[in-house]
């Protein structure tokens, strides 16, 4: 055998050891967030305004339509992370506690998601909920943090859960919806700051406690990563691989939003009017950048777009395959794509 193609085998051999003494040492954690495109039932509820889905409303929302739109997001949900589910996953746009019950126990059941859940006060009762693997993680505690806005109007939950990995680390998730841009970008801007303080002090919590906290703030937030709601308000920096491999001093005290880049580059999750809008983000404290039982891969995050869930033709080519164009039914998924990110945990 010539010299060449023993060297070439020797270290084909050197990467596959490294290789498996990666796969060893280390699971992947996907962590995602997906907007659900208002999963409403077709059930009157008393408690909340719901007129806009039930038969008799303009849009015709049935139980054979929630049927399918349950199948066509736990569709999407079981595609990510190589068709085995995300890990984590936020969620917003949801009616209720039942709905998520209902998609996770008949068309996710064998991903073992376990829920966490509290009622917001939002008057249509769009809210938000957390989903995990329960082989993969075990929940510590819940909160609810209400955001209370200058006119006092009911808006969504800052929902927040501490899970423990296997790794024996703790992570802290949050999960956001903050108020959208009705009335103008500018008049309603002041609804998001107030949002980002309510996430910020509780951020500024866990860290005044440890600087070593591992926080994942992930959601809808109806405001772009150079927004001032984000980047002045939530301090939430740009993130580059350079940060996990020489960071900067007291980076264990910031936020780093791992969408930044993907705004730069002109992406997005959302399109609104032809242009791309990145509003649903994923932010990361500083710890879990270098935290060697529990870190981000670096270049891991994605806004996830699986073919069937992208419209193919007409104006919208492209565009996340939405289930309403209007009051037109399209039967399609979501108007926004997921984003996803994924996290290296050490096997203990």
């Amino acid at each position: 055998m010539k010299m060449k193609n023993v060297c070439t085998l020797f270290l084909l051999a050197v990467v596959l050891q490294a290789q498996n003494s990666f796969a060893q040492k280390y699971d992947t954690l996907a962590v995602a967030f997906y907007n659900q495109e208002n999963l409403f039932n077709a059930i009157d509820d008393p408690e909340n305004d719901d007129t806009e889905f039930l038969p008799s409303a303009k849009k015709e929302w049935t139980e054979e339509r929630y049927e399918k739109k349950m199948f066509n997001m736990a569709r999407v949900i079981r595609s990510m992370n190589n068709n085995n589910g995300p890990d984590i996953l936020g969620v917003c746009e949801v009616e209720n506690q039942t709905v998520i019950e209902t998609m996770v126990n008949k068309h996710l059941s064998d991903l073992n998601y376990q829920i966490v859940y509290k009622e917001s006060p939002d008057n249509r009762g769009i809210d938000v909920g957390l989903i995990f693997k329960k082989d993969k993680f075990t929940l510590l505690s819940m909160h609810a943090d209400t955001v209370d806005l200058p006119d006092h109007y009911p808006t969504r939950l800052i929902l927040s859960a501490s899970l423990l990995a296997k790794s024996k680390d703790t992570l802290h998730i949050f999960i956001n919806h903050w108020p959208s841009r009705r009335g103008g970008a500018e008049a309603s801007e002041i609804n998001r700051v107030t949002a980002a303080q309510t996430l910020k002090a509780d951020v500024d919590k866990l860290l005044a406690k440890s600087n070593k906290a591992n926080i994942i703030a992930m959601g809808d937030f109806n405001d772009e990563p150079v927004n001032n709601s984000i980047k002045e308000t939530l301090n939430a920096q740009p993130y580059t691989c350079a940060d996990s491999e020489k960071p900067s001093k007291g980076f264990q005290k910031n936020l780093y939003n791992l969408a930044y880049s993907k705004k730069m580059n002109g992406e997005g999750s959302y399109k609104y009017q032809s242009e791309w809008d990145m509003i649903d983000q994923i932010i990361v404290s500083g710890n879990l950048l270098t935290n060697k039982s529990l870190h981000l891969l670096c270049n891991s995050f994605e806004i996830y777009r699986p073919d069937f869930a992208v419209t193919h033709s007409g104006k919208y080519e492209g565009a996340p395959f939405p289930t309403y164009g209007g009051v037109r039914y399209l039967g399609g998924y979501s108007d926004h794509f997921p984003v996803l990110a994924k996290f290296l945990t050490s096997k203990k």
